[in-house]
């Protein structure tokens, strides 16, 4: 891919709605909420002034130019720097399984389809799989069937997916699972197939699928060695 990313937000429960209207407003309209639990412990916490809460990630898709405006507005609108407010980071996607989905998750956004990998070196990927609740087992049978070694399922929420049937033919609900697969880069496409041809759009599990490149790893011996 080129100049495309994927957007990690984390913040408090109560402030995400500010979030994710910001987004909006800027062109990133479709986001995948998941909930999850600060680890600072009380030291930490007692020294920035800060309480336990409920944290809200937010994975969305975004172009490099998406991405600074949006950082411009984080710092400027929503103080970001200041401690406590939340976090906000992007990590490069190598490749996205589809023309309609591409189209679907950058919607509005300036989008030049370059080379499929910006990380040409990596061994590992991670890919990323959203699908409607209640399938991620016929994600993870696809997946296994082309050789993955298994996945982790988070449940989430989706965000702005009532404009799927612009591009994609078919309406999805707002209620989703988030299923995390880690493979070797030489697999990742046929594995990124099988999901799309067993578990994608025309299924019931509507799966959308895109994949991260992996920098470093540890504890996947048994990838390794098969």
């Amino acid at each position: 891919m080129s100049e495309v990313f994927m957007m990690v937000t984390i913040t408090d429960r109560k402030r995400a709605p500010e979030f994710l209207e910001l987004y909006k407003e800027n062109k990133a309209e479709v986001s995948i909420v998941t909930l999850g639990k600060g680890t600072a412990n009380d030291e930490v916490l007692d020294y920035l002034g800060l309480e336990v809460a409920e944290k809200t990630v937010i994975l969305s898709i975004v172009t490099d130019s998406v991405w600074k405006m949006l950082k411009r507005g984080l710092q400027r609108e929503l103080q970001i720097d200041v401690p406590g407010v939340g976090i906000a980071f992007i990590v490069p996607v190598s490749s996205i399984g589809g023309k309609r989905e591409l189209m679907f998750l950058t919607e509005n956004q300036d989008f030049e389809k370059g080379e499929e990998t910006i990380l040409k070196e990596t061994t590992h990927e991670l890919l990323v799989v959203i699908a409607n609740q209640g399938y991620n087992e016929m994600v993870m049978d696809a997946a296994r069937k082309a050789g993955a070694a298994g996945g982790t399922v988070l449940h989430a929420k989706g965000v702005g997916m009532k404009r799927a049937e612009k591009f994609l033919g078919v309406s999805l609900v707002s209620e989703k699972e988030l299923v995390l697969i880690v493979t070797k880069t030489e697999q990742k496409n046929e594995i990124m197939r099988a999901i799309m041809k067993e578990a994608g759009m025309e299924t019931k599990a509507k799966s959308l699928v895109f994949s991260l490149p992996v920098t470093s790893t540890a504890g996947l011996r048994l990838i390794e060695e098969e």
